[in-house]
């Protein structure tokens, strides 16, 4: 299956290029720089390209992401700390982001005679993020249906959406991702922060894994904090 993977640079992603680069056929990956407050992941993104050596594409559209105001990842707002499960982390929804991006995607996906769109959505962004949801995939995968109908047949690949980003470094681990050229971290600074939500769930994933994190934190320990602060 010739697949196009949207690739952020992210953990969940890079591991996602790597099993499709295994799997199947690898495409090439394909970036957003939406206007988000920092673009650290995209030289990640770059970096997978290189080791996989596949094309890699970075699609511009920041007037895009400046009208989708609100978010703590295009506005100049604190982002919240703690696990992402809790109510603070939505205000780290970009209204439509992954819909916007899926639709680009598909159309460049047929016309490099792609067969799949591959994206890295997972069961820890059910609660925050409403297009992470299987009841979105399903709905975007028949949108799609009918806009190619009769000249292209695209499948939107999205292997974690049910499964925990401890299965993801798994995953990841089983196809030799190199967890350390990946970003997570909201903050964009030069190292990983340790506190935001994609921090503390990046360490509670390879907790959760049986996998050694080599991350750098600036505060290593306070996801346990929020693990806490979550069970209460």
């Amino acid at each position: 299956m010739k697949t196009l993977v949207i690739c952020s640079g992210g953990l969940d992603s890079v591991s996602l290029a790597h099993s499709v680069a295994a799997e199947h056929e690898l495409a090439g990956l394909l970036s957003f720089d939406y206007g988000q407050r920092h673009r650290k992941e995209l030289g990640f993104a770059a970096l997978c390209a290189e080791r996989l050596n596949t094309m890699h594409q970075i699609i511009n559209i920041p007037e895009i992401g400046r009208g989708l105001s609100g978010s703590a990842l295009t506005d100049n707002f604190d982002v919240p700390d703690g696990h992402y499960a809790e109510d603070t982390m939505k205000i780290t929804v970009v209204p439509n982001r992954n819909a916007i991006m899926l639709a680009i995607a598909f159309g460049l996906a047929t016309a490099h005679k792609a067969e799949a769109v591959a994206m890295a959505v997972h069961g820890g962004d059910h609660f925050i993020y409403p297009d992470c949801r299987p009841a979105f995939i399903e709905a975007f995968q028949m949108m799609q249906d009918r806009a190619l109908e009769g000249y292209a047949e695209i499948r939107l690949y999205t292997p974690y959406v049910n499964l925990t980003k401890g299965d993801i470094v798994r995953d990841g681990a089983r196809h030799g991702t190199p967890f350390a050229e990946t970003w997570s971290c909201y903050k964009g600074g030069e190292r990983h922060c340790g506190r935001c939500g994609t921090c503390v769930e990046r360490r509670e994933a390879f907790h959760l894994a049986g996998h050694a994190d080599p991350t750098d934190y600036e505060d290593p320990v306070f996801w346990l904090e929020a693990l806490r602060r979550r069970s209460a």
